[in-house]
C-alpha cells in the first residue's frame, strides 16, 4: 500500500472569540450574519505513483449536516507556478496529479447552504496545507502526434540535476506498456527526447508516460514522474487537402477537405485558417471560404491549415497548405485572348499554305522521284572504278617488289611491262 501522511491541523477557537461571517441571501440581497463555526478541520494525503490524493474532515454534528447542504473550497497552486485552481466540492477528496511539479499549497474551507434557498448559511475559515514532492530534474515536457502514427516527446534536464543520471522514456495505452524506440540526445549523451513511429491510438483512451531519472552511479536509487494525454489534444494535423481556388464575381472562392485524423473527422470537429496574400489570416469553420476581391493583384496566393477545435480542444496548428495561385480577371481574360488569337492564327497559316501548295503544284515537286543514271554515266562512273582498281594493283605489286629486295633490272622490265599494260588497258 502507499504511505499515508496524516497531518492534523487544529483549529481551536476560544469561546470567548467571535468572529463575524457574511453571507448574501438570495432572495433580499441583503448579508445574513451568523457565527464562526469552531471546527477542528483535519488535512492528510496519500500519496500514489502518479497522484496525490488530499483528503480533509470537520467536525460538524449529523443535525448541521442534515440541517443544511455542506459544501467545501478548495484551492490550491503547485510550487513556482503564478495560476491558482479553485473548485467547489461535496466530496472530502480530491486527486491531484503532480506530473513534473515539486509540490503544492493547499487550503479548505467548509460552508453550510440553507436546503430550501441554496444560500450560504455559514462558512469556516482557511484551512491551509503544504505538500513537498521529491525533487524534479527535467522540465518542459512536450508530446506531439503526427502522420497519424509518429509519436515524439521532448524534455529539458534541469542545471541542477545530478551529473550521473539518465532519463528512460515508457507509456501504457489499452493497457499495454510500450518501450522507447529511439532516444534522442544532447551533446552529453543524456535522454532529452524520445521518437517511436508506427504507433496507433484508440483516441478516447488515455495515454500515460512514465519518465524514469535514474543514478548511473547508483542503479537502486531512481525517481519516476507520470503525465497523461488524450491523444486528440496532442495530435498535430497535416494541413487540409485538395485545396482550389476560383475567381468568379470578382470573388475568391476557396474550397479544400479536411486532412486524416485519429479522431472523429466529422466535419464540424475541424477549424481553419485561411490566409490570402495582402490580406489578414480569417478564422473558418467551414470547407469552404468566400472572400470579395474589390481591389485584386495581379497573382495572389491562398493557403489553409487546420486544427481540433471543437469536439476536442486541441491547441496544435498544423502546417500551411502548399500555396495555390489565382489570377486577376483581367490577366485571365488577357491571357485567354491571345491564346484563342495566336491558335486561330495558325490555324489560318495551314490552311493558306495547303491552298498556296496546291495552286502551285508545290507536293509533286516536293515529293517527286530521283531519276535514274543514263547509260553513258554508268559506262563512265564503270571506267574509272577499273582504272582506280589498276592504280591500286600496281601499288600494292611495287611495295612487294622492294620489301621482297628484286635487282634493280627485273624491276626496270617490271615497269616497263606495268606501262605496256596501262596502254593496253
Amino acid at each position: 500500500m502507499a504511505p499515508v501522511t496524516v497531518i492534523y491541523v487544529l483549529m481551536i477557537l476560544s469561546f470567548f472569540q467571535h468572529k463575524t461571517l457574511f453571507s448574501t441571501s438570495l432572495a433580499s440581497g441583503q448579508p445574513d450574519v451568523g457565527d464562526a463555526l469552531r471546527l477542528h478541520n483535519v488535512l492528510w494525503i496519500t500519496k500514489h505513483e502518479s497522484r496525490v490524493i488530499l483528503s480533509w474532515n470537520n467536525n460538524l454534528t449529523k443535525e448541521e449536516t442534515d440541517m443544511y447542504t455542506v459544501k467545501y473550497i478548495l484551492s490550491y497552486k503547485f510550487f513556482n507556478t503564478t495560476h491558482e485552481k479553485k473548485e467547489r466540492l461535496q466530496e472530502k477528496k480530491k486527486i491531484i496529479h503532480l506530473e513534473l511539479h515539486s509540490g503544492f499549497n493547499a487550503k479548505v474551507k467548509t460552508q453550510l447552504f440553507a436546503k430550501e434557498t441554496e444560500d450560504v448559511i455559514k462558512e469556516s475559515d482557511w484551512t491551509e496545507f503544504t505538500y513537498k514532492a521529491p525533487p524534479v530534474y527535467i522540465q518542459n515536457l512536450s508530446c506531439i502526434i503526427y502522420n497519424i502514427s509518429f509519436f515524439n516527446c521532448t524534455w529539458h534536464i534541469k542545471a541542477e540535476a545530478p551529473e550521473y543520471i539518465q532519463v528512460f522514456f515508457s507509456y501504457r495505452h489499452v493497457g499495454k506498456d510500450f518501450e522507447c524506440q529511439q532516444y534522442i540526445k544532447n551533446a552529453r549523451e543524456k535522454n532529452i527526447g524520445c521518437h517511436m513511429k508506427e504507433i496507433y491510438f484508440q483516441p478516447s483512451r488515455k495515454i500515460s508516460l512514465t519518465i524514469t531519472v535514474r543514478d548511473l552511479s547508483n542503479n537502486s536509487r531512481e525517481l519516476s514522474y507520470y503525465k497523461a494525454f488524450i491523444p486528440q489534444t496532442i495530435e498535430k494535423l497535416n494541413p487540409p487537402i485538395n485545396v482550389s481556388v476560383s475567381l468568379e464575381n470578382r470573388s475568391i472562392k476557396i474550397h479544400w477537405k479536411p486532412p486524416p485524423t485519429i479522431g472523429s473527422a466529422s466535419s464540424k470537429c475541424f477549424f481553419y485558417q485561411v490566409k490570402i496574400t495582402d490580406h489578414k489570416v480569417v478564422d473558418v469553420t467551414a470547407e469552404t471560404y468566400e472572400y470579395p476581391f474589390q481591389k485584386p493583384a495581379n497573382k495572389c496566393a491562398a493557403q489553409v491549415r487546420a486544427k481540433k477545435e471543437v469536439c476536442m480542444r486541441n491547441k496544435i496548428w498544423s502546417e500551411w497548405s502548399e500555396p495555390v495561385f489565382i489570377y486577376d480577371e483581367k490577366t485571365l481574360d488577357i491571357t485567354l485572348f491571345l491564346s484563342l488569337t495566336l491558335f486561330c492564327s495558325m490555324i489560318f497559316l495551314g490552311v493558306l499554305l495547303i491552298c498556296a501548295c496546291r495552286r502551285y503544284k508545290c507536293l509533286e515537286v516536293i515529293i517527286m522521284p530521283v531519276p535514274y543514271p543514263s547509260d553513258n554515266i554508268k559506262t563512265w562512273l564503270a571506267a574509272d572504278d577499273i582504272h582506280h582498281q589498276i592504280q591500286m594493283a600496281v601499288q600494292l605489286e611495287m611495295d612487294s617488289e622492294i620489301t621482297l629486295g628484286i635487282p634493280a633490272e627485273d624491276g626496270d622490265e617490271n615497269i616497263q611491262q606495268q606501262r605496256c599494260q596501262k596502254e593496253t588497258g
